[in-house]
């Protein structure tokens, strides 16, 4: 393990000599360089326990070894989906006698280290669910007071990405040492573990958020609260984080990534038109891709979406810039994100949610302030389907239609 965290701090080195993901300083454990991806239950399952009447979708070893294999067997490893978390309602409502945590013995007689040995013996990586206060958001026991125990106990049990919840600490100072804590305590485990934290979220109801120093400590962080299963949620994403774009995008680099929240592609609330939106804007906001849907079920139409690998390389651009908000007009939204070596990706989104499709004029001198194309350059309509418009340059007026709350998504080379 020593060695295993010398090679990490040695990539975080070689990133700084380099000039990558210098706009922030970020968390040194040279994990998370392109947005974690993966598969988290809550969303979806919630804290269902009762697994007499909901034997298939209680939290259980059953149901997370089942979307192990689901994940190895219907390619979402191969497109680049590694992890499979665990979030809250795992634990036993006590500690065992030597204070460590402990997983509910009737929903996991085999231990989290059984199920982590599941989970990396298919090729993917192991995340779990915690809490700086001295609960957990459902009431099981946190991690106040026993931070350096329970990091330890992590990395014993192969855990490689924690996500770290906020409920019941007494005060904003308490919260902050604690994710402070927690933060350092992973790291002195020698074991790489992404650190997932909900820090901002916190803590924004009582300070100025400093993400500057979030970014020291966290790979990831959220900032708004839980997603839902509804156009209404999604939406309101978009809003909160173009109203915060100034602040949130100077933040995120390699190893540190503003957190929107879960994919819900795939699940009851989102229509066609809108599961392409969150793909399309997710990619452009470098955000972590946690998929929260139930895999053994999901339609083809949405698996091909979520493992559009065009769509994909996007969100995994090595240069790590979050894209922004770039023109509103006439219930049009453009965003616009930079990519290595020049390449934009540029997301244009109907929000208007009556009538029928309606055009987008652009030009695309609009772009990069006109330096993307000043000769020449290759655009592609990746989302909702593919298509090359070819060579155009900067004075190239393109014409899109796009349907009510749908998005098109371009890549220009």
């Amino acid at each position: 393990m020593r060695e295993q965290r010398v090679r990490f701090w040695w990539v975080q080195a070689l990133l700084l000599l380099t000039g990558v993901g210098l706009r922030v300083v970020c968390l040194r454990n040279g994990l998370a360089l392109t947005p974690p991806m993966g598969w988290l239950h809550w969303e979806r399952f919630l804290c269902e326990t009762d697994c007499d009447t909901y034997p298939n979708s209680c939290i259980s070893e059953k149901l997370f070894m089942e979307m192990a294999d689901a994940m190895v067997n219907q390619g979402w490893l191969e497109a680049g989906y590694h992890y499979l978390c665990i979030d809250d309602c795992w634990l036993s409502k006590e500690r065992d006698s030597d204070n460590r945590l402990q997983a509910d013995p009737k929903r996991f007689p085999g231990g989290i280290k059984n199920l982590a040995d599941y989970v990396h013996a298919r090729g993917l990586r192991f995340g779990i669910y915690q809490d700086v206060g001295k609960l957990t958001c459902a009431g099981y026991p946190g991690s106040m007071g026993f931070y350096e125990l329970d990091a330890q106990t992590f990395a014993d049990w192969g855990v490689d990405l924690l996500k770290f919840d906020g409920c019941y600490f007494d005060s904003i100072n308490q919260l902050e040492e604690g994710y402070r804590r927690m933060s350092m305590a992973l790291n002195n485990t020698g074991r790489a573990i992404v650190y997932s934290c909900e820090w901002p979220l916190y803590s924004r109801p009582f300070k100025k958020v400093n993400y500057t120093e979030v970014a020291e400590y966290c790979n990831s962080w959220r900032n708004f609260v839980d997603i839902a299963d509804s156009w209404s949620s999604v939406s309101s994403v978009l809003d909160l984080v173009s109203a915060s774009q100034d602040e949130f995008v100077s933040a995120a680099g390699p190893g540190a990534w503003n957190d929107p929240d879960m994919l819900v592609i795939g699940n009851f609330g989102l229509s066609w038109d809108q599961q392409v939106t969150q793909m399309a804007l997710w990619a452009i906001m470098a955000a972590p891709l946690f998929m929260s849907n139930d895999l053994r079920e999901i339609s083809s139409k949405s698996k091909e979406l979520l493992q559009n690998r065009e769509v994909i390389a996007i969100n995994q651009d090595p240069l790590g810039s979050q894209g922004y908000r770039k023109l509103k007009v006439d219930n049009f939204e453009l965003w616009e994100r930079h990519l290595k070596g020049g390449s934009v990706a540029v997301a244009i989104i109907n929000r208007q949610e009556i009538g029928g499709p309606r055009p987008f004029y652009m030009l695309l001198s609009i772009l990069r302030k006109g330096t993307v194309c000043v000769q020449q350059c290759f655009v592609t309509r990746l989302l909702p389907s593919r298509h090359e418009y070819g060579f155009l340059n900067s004075t190239s007026l393109l014409v899109n239609w796009v349907n009510p709350s749908g998005t098109v998504l371009l890549r220009v080379d």
